[in-house]
């Protein structure tokens, strides 16, 4: 008689386009959540943004050095485009900012196996390569030997990643006009290839729940709440007394 590997606390994912609602969507299900057992939440994107403005604070050298990575990172988004390899230094960049990614992944998997229930954002996949959370650099390309070196490193970084499956997803599926409305500092053109993506992400086989979250915000948060209820009761957790 062998012993039963104790269950991990659900891992939940909640996914789409710039304008869907993920924060929202995400505060409230972590409202839910946490009537049923300790919760954690768990952003996974790249946060470059939230990289650039820190160094932009340091004394001297901070302005410069946040130009230099928004450059960088330009380059290589413009080599996506082109399908050229970038040079090593934009290669670089990006490959530390997935280290940060792999770093707060590791922090997450330890809050799971304290017994948190997870709800992430921005969770990695491998389905749409250099886009939307995923790799940014690309494994197979030829080129520099280094650049090549860094890639097929964040290439394994990934796919350890995307081998720890989501037990549910929450998709929110969002229209362009939607999106540009919510986010109008945003790009359409890069709205537009987001939501293009969105539908076609199958994160590993991982079971997804579809969200309209072009509806009215009520009653996309009563549908996210009715589902992650019943997720949850079918997973043994009852609400806190």
């Amino acid at each position: 008689m062998t012993d039963k590997t104790p269950e991990q606390s659900p891992l939940i994912a909640i996914i789409g386009c710039d304008g869907s609602g993920k924060s929202t969507v995400s505060e409230h299900v972590f409202a839910v959540v946490s009537r049923f057992g300790k919760a954690a939440t768990a952003h996974l994107g790249k946060q470059q943004g939230n990289v650039g403005r820190a160094l932009a604070e340091l004394p001297l050298i901070g302005k410069l050095i946040d130009r230099l990575i928004e450059r960088k990172v330009a380059t290589v988004h413009s080599s996506h485009k082109e399908k050229k390899t970038p040079g090593i230094i934009p290669a670089f960049v990006m490959y530390i900012f997935t280290l940060r990614r792999v770093r707060r992944f590791k922090r997450m998997l330890t809050l799971r196996e304290q017994g948190h229930i997870i709800i992430t954002d921005r969770f990695p996949q491998l389905d749409y390569p250099r886009a939307y959370d995923g790799p940014d650099l690309d494994a197979s390309a030829e080129g520099n030997f280094v650049v090549r070196w860094l890639a097929k490193k964040e290439q394994a970084a990934f796919e350890w990643m995307t081998s720890h499956r989501p037990d549910l997803i929450l998709r929110l599926n969002v229209d362009l006009d939607t999106a540009c409305a919510r986010k109008p500092d945003h790009m359409r053109e890069r709205l537009a290839r987001k939501i293009k993506v969105t539908p076609l992400l199958k994160f590993n086989g991982a079971p997804i729940t579809e969200i309209d979250a072009a509806k009215e915000l009520q009653a996309v948060l009563e549908q996210t709440e009715k589902v992650i209820t019943e997720f949850l009761t079918a997973r043994g957790f009852a609400l806190a007394k």
